[in-house]
Protein backbone atom coordinates (compact mmCIF):
# COMPACT_ATOMS: atom_id res chain seq x y z
CA UNK A 1 0.00 0.00 0.00
CA UNK A 2 2.76 2.46 1.23
CA UNK A 3 4.59 2.23 -2.20
CA UNK A 4 1.08 2.55 -4.35
CA UNK A 5 0.53 6.09 -1.97
CA UNK A 6 4.29 7.42 -2.80
CA UNK A 7 3.30 6.60 -6.82
CA UNK A 8 0.03 9.23 -5.70
CA UNK A 9 2.21 11.41 -4.05
CA UNK A 10 4.38 11.86 -6.75
CA UNK A 11 1.36 11.90 -9.65
CA UNK A 12 0.05 15.25 -7.23
CA UNK A 13 3.12 17.03 -7.35
CA UNK A 14 3.21 16.26 -11.26
CA UNK A 15 -0.56 17.02 -11.84
CA UNK A 16 0.45 20.63 -9.12
CA UNK A 17 3.59 21.45 -11.81
CA UNK A 18 1.09 21.11 -14.95
CA UNK A 19 -1.86 23.02 -13.69
CA UNK A 20 0.88 26.00 -13.36
CA UNK A 21 1.95 24.99 -17.32
CA UNK A 22 0.45 28.10 -19.18
CA UNK A 23 -0.12 25.60 -22.06
CA UNK A 24 -2.36 23.39 -19.98
CA UNK A 25 -4.50 26.86 -18.41
CA UNK A 26 -5.17 27.28 -22.04
CA UNK A 27 -6.44 24.07 -22.58
CA UNK A 28 -9.82 23.95 -21.31
CA UNK A 29 -10.72 20.35 -21.56
CA UNK A 30 -7.19 18.93 -20.33
CA UNK A 31 -6.95 20.99 -17.30
CA UNK A 32 -10.48 19.97 -15.90
CA UNK A 33 -9.60 16.72 -16.33
CA UNK A 34 -6.26 17.34 -14.27
CA UNK A 35 -8.07 19.53 -11.37
CA UNK A 36 -10.95 16.56 -11.50
CA UNK A 37 -7.55 13.79 -10.63
CA UNK A 38 -6.27 16.17 -8.69
CA UNK A 39 -9.23 16.80 -6.33
CA UNK A 40 -9.63 13.01 -6.13
CA UNK A 41 -6.20 12.23 -4.89
CA UNK A 42 -5.46 15.69 -2.47
CA UNK A 43 -7.17 13.72 0.08
CA UNK A 44 -5.20 10.30 -0.02
CA UNK A 45 -1.54 12.45 -0.37
CA UNK A 46 -2.81 14.55 2.75
CA UNK A 47 -3.21 11.88 4.80
CA UNK A 48 -0.22 10.51 3.91
CA UNK A 49 1.82 12.89 4.41
CA UNK A 50 0.36 12.88 8.06
CA UNK A 51 1.43 9.23 8.25
CA UNK A 52 5.19 10.22 7.06
CA UNK A 53 5.12 13.17 9.76
CA UNK A 54 3.90 10.86 12.45
CA UNK A 55 7.00 7.50 11.26
CA UNK A 56 9.64 10.75 11.61
CA UNK A 57 8.41 12.22 14.86
CA UNK A 58 8.82 8.64 16.26
CA UNK A 59 12.15 7.92 14.56
CA UNK A 60 13.87 11.61 15.99
CA UNK A 61 12.49 10.86 19.17
CA UNK A 62 14.43 7.32 19.39
CA UNK A 63 17.20 8.80 18.23
CA UNK A 64 17.03 11.51 21.26
CA UNK A 65 16.33 8.14 23.39
CA UNK A 66 19.72 6.80 22.35
CA UNK A 67 21.59 9.62 23.65
CA UNK A 68 20.45 8.08 27.34
CA UNK A 69 18.90 11.67 28.62
CA UNK A 70 18.12 12.18 32.19
CA UNK A 71 14.70 10.88 33.82
CA UNK A 72 12.45 14.45 32.87
CA UNK A 73 13.46 14.37 29.62
CA UNK A 74 13.11 10.67 28.87
CA UNK A 75 9.38 10.73 30.06
CA UNK A 76 8.38 13.86 27.89
CA UNK A 77 10.37 11.81 25.11
CA UNK A 78 8.20 8.34 26.51
CA UNK A 79 4.91 10.78 26.21
CA UNK A 80 5.88 12.43 22.56
CA UNK A 81 6.25 8.71 20.84
CA UNK A 82 3.06 7.35 22.41
CA UNK A 83 1.19 10.07 21.27
CA UNK A 84 2.86 9.75 17.80
CA UNK A 85 2.22 5.77 17.69
CA UNK A 86 -1.32 6.27 18.67
CA UNK A 87 -1.69 8.83 15.45
CA UNK A 88 0.37 6.62 13.16
CA UNK A 89 -2.26 3.75 14.34
CA UNK A 90 -5.24 5.98 13.38
CA UNK A 91 -3.64 7.89 9.80
CA UNK A 92 -2.94 4.10 8.54
CA UNK A 93 -6.58 3.32 9.55
CA UNK A 94 -7.92 6.14 7.49
CA UNK A 95 -5.18 5.50 4.64
CA UNK A 96 -6.87 1.99 4.50
CA UNK A 97 -10.13 3.73 3.95
CA UNK A 98 -8.82 6.04 2.01
CA UNK A 99 -7.25 3.55 -0.35
CA UNK A 100 -10.49 0.92 -0.69
CA UNK A 101 -11.72 0.73 -4.09
CA UNK A 102 -14.25 3.55 -4.75
CA UNK A 103 -17.77 3.46 -6.06
CA UNK A 104 -17.16 5.03 -9.85
CA UNK A 105 -20.64 6.44 -9.32
CA UNK A 106 -19.93 8.25 -5.66
CA UNK A 107 -19.52 12.13 -7.37
CA UNK A 108 -22.68 11.72 -9.69
CA UNK A 109 -25.86 14.11 -9.62
CA UNK A 110 -28.83 11.41 -7.88
CA UNK A 111 -31.72 10.93 -9.17
CA UNK A 112 -34.48 9.83 -6.00
CA UNK A 113 -38.13 8.76 -6.40
CA UNK A 114 -40.33 8.27 -3.37
CA UNK A 115 -43.32 6.75 -3.76
CA UNK A 116 -46.06 6.28 -1.48
CA UNK A 117 -47.05 2.65 -0.45
CA UNK A 118 -48.77 0.93 1.96
CA UNK A 119 -51.12 3.89 3.50
CA UNK A 120 -53.08 5.59 1.01
CA UNK A 121 -53.56 8.69 1.42
CA UNK A 122 -51.24 8.68 4.92
CA UNK A 123 -48.54 7.36 2.80
CA UNK A 124 -48.59 9.83 0.21
CA UNK A 125 -48.64 12.60 3.10
CA UNK A 126 -45.74 11.18 4.18
CA UNK A 127 -43.84 11.19 0.70
CA UNK A 128 -44.22 14.74 0.67
CA UNK A 129 -42.41 14.83 4.22
CA UNK A 130 -39.72 12.74 2.87
CA UNK A 131 -39.47 14.82 -0.36
CA UNK A 132 -39.07 17.84 1.85
CA UNK A 133 -36.23 16.35 3.77
CA UNK A 134 -33.79 14.94 0.97
CA UNK A 135 -34.48 18.98 -0.22
CA UNK A 136 -33.42 20.31 2.83
CA UNK A 137 -30.44 18.28 3.48
CA UNK A 138 -29.56 19.38 -0.40
CA UNK A 139 -30.22 23.03 1.08
CA UNK A 140 -27.62 22.84 3.74
CA UNK A 141 -24.71 20.57 1.69
CA UNK A 142 -25.29 23.61 -0.61
CA UNK A 143 -26.51 21.39 -3.59
CA UNK A 144 -29.27 21.89 -6.22
CA UNK A 145 -32.22 20.10 -6.56
CA UNK A 146 -35.11 19.90 -8.96
CA UNK A 147 -38.32 18.01 -9.89
CA UNK A 148 -38.94 16.37 -12.60
CA UNK A 149 -41.72 14.30 -12.26
CA UNK A 150 -44.91 14.49 -9.55
CA UNK A 151 -48.19 12.98 -9.11
CA UNK A 152 -49.73 15.14 -6.31
CA UNK A 153 -52.79 14.51 -3.95
CA UNK A 154 -55.46 16.79 -3.27
CA UNK A 155 -54.37 16.77 0.69
CA UNK A 156 -50.76 18.11 -0.47
CA UNK A 157 -48.71 14.93 -0.78
CA UNK A 158 -47.16 12.69 -3.79
CA UNK A 159 -48.16 9.44 -4.56
CA UNK A 160 -44.87 9.30 -6.63
CA UNK A 161 -42.64 12.31 -6.93
CA UNK A 162 -39.15 12.41 -9.06
CA UNK A 163 -36.74 14.92 -8.86
CA UNK A 164 -32.57 15.20 -9.24
CA UNK A 165 -29.94 16.84 -6.77
CA UNK A 166 -26.77 17.85 -8.21
CA UNK A 167 -23.77 18.57 -6.13
CA UNK A 168 -20.43 16.68 -5.73
CA UNK A 169 -20.44 13.74 -3.98
CA UNK A 170 -24.48 13.69 -3.60
CA UNK A 171 -24.37 9.89 -4.79
CA UNK A 172 -21.96 8.90 -2.04
CA UNK A 173 -23.50 10.96 0.54
CA UNK A 174 -27.56 9.68 -0.22
CA UNK A 175 -27.22 6.10 -1.74
CA UNK A 176 -27.91 4.29 1.32
CA UNK A 177 -31.37 5.75 1.78
CA UNK A 178 -32.74 3.61 -0.81
CA UNK A 179 -35.59 1.14 0.60
CA UNK A 180 -38.28 1.48 2.27
CA UNK A 181 -39.39 3.84 5.19
CA UNK A 182 -41.95 3.19 7.26
CA UNK A 183 -43.69 6.05 9.15
CA UNK A 184 -45.92 5.54 12.56
CA UNK A 185 -48.03 8.35 13.77
CA UNK A 186 -51.46 9.86 14.12
CA UNK A 187 -52.58 11.01 10.64
CA UNK A 188 -54.28 14.90 10.12
CA UNK A 189 -57.24 12.96 8.75
CA UNK A 190 -57.70 10.48 11.68
CA UNK A 191 -60.28 11.71 14.50
CA UNK A 192 -59.76 8.93 17.05
CA UNK A 193 -55.96 9.49 17.32
CA UNK A 194 -55.01 5.76 16.81
CA UNK A 195 -51.44 5.24 15.08
CA UNK A 196 -51.28 4.29 12.03
CA UNK A 197 -48.08 2.82 10.17
CA UNK A 198 -47.76 3.54 6.44
CA UNK A 199 -44.83 2.92 4.20
CA UNK A 200 -42.93 4.65 1.67
CA UNK A 201 -40.50 3.55 -0.91
CA UNK A 202 -37.54 5.51 -1.76
CA UNK A 203 -34.60 4.95 -5.35
CA UNK A 204 -31.48 6.82 -5.38
CA UNK A 205 -30.38 6.16 -8.39
CA UNK A 206 -26.83 7.73 -10.29
CA UNK A 207 -27.03 10.23 -12.78
CA UNK A 208 -25.58 8.73 -15.56
CA UNK A 209 -25.62 10.75 -19.39
CA UNK A 210 -22.21 10.19 -19.73
CA UNK A 211 -21.61 6.86 -19.61
CA UNK A 212 -21.07 4.89 -23.09
CA UNK A 213 -22.27 1.77 -22.00
CA UNK A 214 -25.88 3.28 -21.17
CA UNK A 215 -26.89 3.48 -24.64
CA UNK A 216 -30.58 3.60 -25.93
CA UNK A 217 -31.45 2.94 -29.01
CA UNK A 218 -34.19 5.23 -30.85
CA UNK A 219 -36.11 2.20 -32.49
CA UNK A 220 -36.47 0.68 -28.86
CA UNK A 221 -38.25 3.48 -26.98
CA UNK A 222 -41.84 5.09 -28.08
CA UNK A 223 -42.37 8.78 -26.62
CA UNK A 224 -45.85 9.72 -26.01
CA UNK A 225 -47.17 13.75 -25.37
CA UNK A 226 -50.49 14.42 -23.29
CA UNK A 227 -51.33 17.61 -21.30
CA UNK A 228 -49.86 18.01 -18.02
CA UNK A 229 -51.98 17.69 -14.93
CA UNK A 230 -51.89 18.66 -11.27
CA UNK A 231 -53.73 17.29 -8.15
CA UNK A 232 -57.62 16.47 -8.52
CA UNK A 233 -57.08 16.43 -12.53
CA UNK A 234 -57.08 19.91 -13.35
CA UNK A 235 -54.79 20.80 -15.88
CA UNK A 236 -51.86 22.54 -15.30
CA UNK A 237 -51.31 24.28 -18.76
CA UNK A 238 -52.75 23.76 -22.09
CA UNK A 239 -50.29 22.52 -24.34
CA UNK A 240 -49.15 18.50 -25.08
CA UNK A 241 -45.79 19.76 -23.45
CA UNK A 242 -46.03 16.36 -20.73
CA UNK A 243 -43.50 13.17 -22.19
CA UNK A 244 -43.81 9.52 -21.27
CA UNK A 245 -40.99 7.29 -22.74
CA UNK A 246 -41.63 3.54 -22.70
CA UNK A 247 -38.81 1.21 -23.10
CA UNK A 248 -39.75 -1.85 -24.89
CA UNK A 249 -36.87 -4.52 -24.05
CA UNK A 250 -37.00 -3.73 -20.49
CA UNK A 251 -41.12 -2.25 -20.15
CA UNK A 252 -39.79 0.23 -18.38
CA UNK A 253 -41.95 3.96 -18.31
CA UNK A 254 -40.99 7.13 -17.23
CA UNK A 255 -42.77 10.32 -17.50
CA UNK A 256 -42.14 14.01 -16.97
CA UNK A 257 -44.34 17.19 -16.79
CA UNK A 258 -42.87 19.31 -14.73
CA UNK A 259 -41.74 22.03 -17.08
CA UNK A 260 -43.62 23.53 -19.94
CA UNK A 261 -41.49 23.16 -22.91
CA UNK A 262 -42.05 19.62 -24.66
CA UNK A 263 -38.19 19.87 -25.32
CA UNK A 264 -37.19 20.18 -21.44
CA UNK A 265 -39.04 17.60 -20.37
CA UNK A 266 -38.10 14.92 -23.05
CA UNK A 267 -34.45 15.55 -21.22
CA UNK A 268 -35.39 14.96 -18.68
CA UNK A 269 -37.28 12.01 -18.78
CA UNK A 270 -34.52 10.78 -20.97
CA UNK A 271 -32.23 11.28 -17.97
CA UNK A 272 -34.04 9.14 -15.57
CA UNK A 273 -34.84 6.49 -18.29
CA UNK A 274 -30.84 6.21 -18.71
CA UNK A 275 -30.39 6.02 -14.78
CA UNK A 276 -32.98 3.20 -14.40
CA UNK A 277 -31.12 1.07 -17.48
CA UNK A 278 -27.94 1.71 -15.75
CA UNK A 279 -29.68 0.35 -12.40
CA UNK A 280 -30.81 -2.53 -14.10
CA UNK A 281 -27.35 -3.62 -15.45
CA UNK A 282 -25.91 -2.94 -12.06
CA UNK A 283 -28.45 -5.46 -10.45
CA UNK A 284 -27.24 -7.88 -13.01
CA UNK A 285 -23.78 -7.62 -11.78
CA UNK A 286 -24.23 -7.03 -8.44
CA UNK A 287 -26.72 -10.40 -8.05
CA UNK A 288 -23.24 -12.13 -9.55
CA UNK A 289 -21.48 -11.34 -6.48
CA UNK A 290 -24.09 -11.81 -4.16
CA UNK A 291 -21.13 -12.50 -1.25
CA UNK A 292 -20.30 -9.54 -1.36
CA UNK A 293 -23.96 -7.69 -1.25
CA UNK A 294 -24.19 -9.21 1.95
CA UNK A 295 -20.92 -7.52 2.85
CA UNK A 296 -22.92 -4.12 2.57
CA UNK A 297 -25.28 -1.75 5.12
CA UNK A 298 -28.11 -2.80 2.65
CA UNK A 299 -28.46 -4.43 -0.67
CA UNK A 300 -29.97 -1.30 -1.96
CA UNK A 301 -33.33 -3.31 -2.89
CA UNK A 302 -36.63 -1.03 -2.47
CA UNK A 303 -38.41 -3.63 -1.09
CA UNK A 304 -35.82 -3.89 2.09
CA UNK A 305 -37.60 -1.90 5.45
CA UNK A 306 -34.63 0.65 6.34
CA UNK A 307 -35.67 2.80 8.48
CA UNK A 308 -38.58 3.78 11.15
CA UNK A 309 -39.93 7.90 11.77
CA UNK A 310 -42.01 6.89 14.91
CA UNK A 311 -43.59 10.32 15.97
CA UNK A 312 -44.93 9.58 19.50
CA UNK A 313 -41.85 8.45 20.35
CA UNK A 314 -40.13 11.20 18.80
CA UNK A 315 -38.01 8.55 17.34
CA UNK A 316 -35.84 7.48 14.40
CA UNK A 317 -34.47 4.06 13.76
CA UNK A 318 -32.14 2.68 11.20
CA UNK A 319 -32.65 -0.78 11.43
CA UNK A 320 -29.81 -1.93 9.11
CA UNK A 321 -27.28 -0.70 11.69
CA UNK A 322 -29.72 -0.39 14.89
CA UNK A 323 -29.13 3.23 15.31
CA UNK A 324 -32.33 5.43 17.03
CA UNK A 325 -32.23 8.94 17.26
CA UNK A 326 -34.56 10.80 19.34
CA UNK A 327 -34.78 14.20 17.20
CA UNK A 328 -37.32 13.27 14.39
CA UNK A 329 -37.80 16.65 13.97
CA UNK A 330 -34.26 17.89 12.83
CA UNK A 331 -33.97 14.74 11.21
CA UNK A 332 -37.16 15.13 9.03
CA UNK A 333 -35.62 18.89 8.53
CA UNK A 334 -32.73 17.66 6.60
CA UNK A 335 -30.20 17.09 9.32
CA UNK A 336 -29.26 13.55 8.01
CA UNK A 337 -25.90 14.12 8.51
CA UNK A 338 -25.43 11.90 11.78
CA UNK A 339 -27.34 8.73 10.28
CA UNK A 340 -25.34 8.73 7.19
CA UNK A 341 -21.96 9.15 8.52
CA UNK A 342 -22.72 6.14 10.80
CA UNK A 343 -24.18 4.44 7.67
CA UNK A 344 -20.98 5.28 5.84
CA UNK A 345 -19.04 3.79 8.58
CA UNK A 346 -20.54 0.69 9.01
CA UNK A 347 -20.45 0.22 5.20
CA UNK A 348 -16.21 0.97 5.41
CA UNK A 349 -16.04 -1.37 8.69
CA UNK A 350 -17.46 -4.11 6.81
CA UNK A 351 -15.33 -3.84 3.77
CA UNK A 352 -12.22 -3.70 5.40
CA UNK A 353 -13.07 -6.83 7.43
CA UNK A 354 -14.12 -8.45 4.00
CA UNK A 355 -10.88 -6.82 2.02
Amino acid sequence: MFDKLQSIEERYEEINNRLADPSVIADQEQYTKLMKEHAEIEEIVEKYREYKKYKKSISDAKEMLEEKPDKELRELIMAEIEESEAGLEKTIHELKILMMPKDPNDYRNVIIEIRGGAGGDEAALFSGVLYRMYTRYAERKGWTYEIIDANETELGGFKEVVFQIEGRGAYSRLKFESGVHRVQRVPTTESSGRIHTSTVTVAVLPEVDDLPEVEINPADIKVDTYRASGAGGQHVNKTSSAIRITHFPTGIVVTCQDQRSQHKNREKAMRVLKAKLYELMQSKIDSEYAENRRMQVGTGDRSERIRTYNYPQGRVTDHRIGLTLYKIDQILDGDLDEIIDALITEDQTRKLAGA
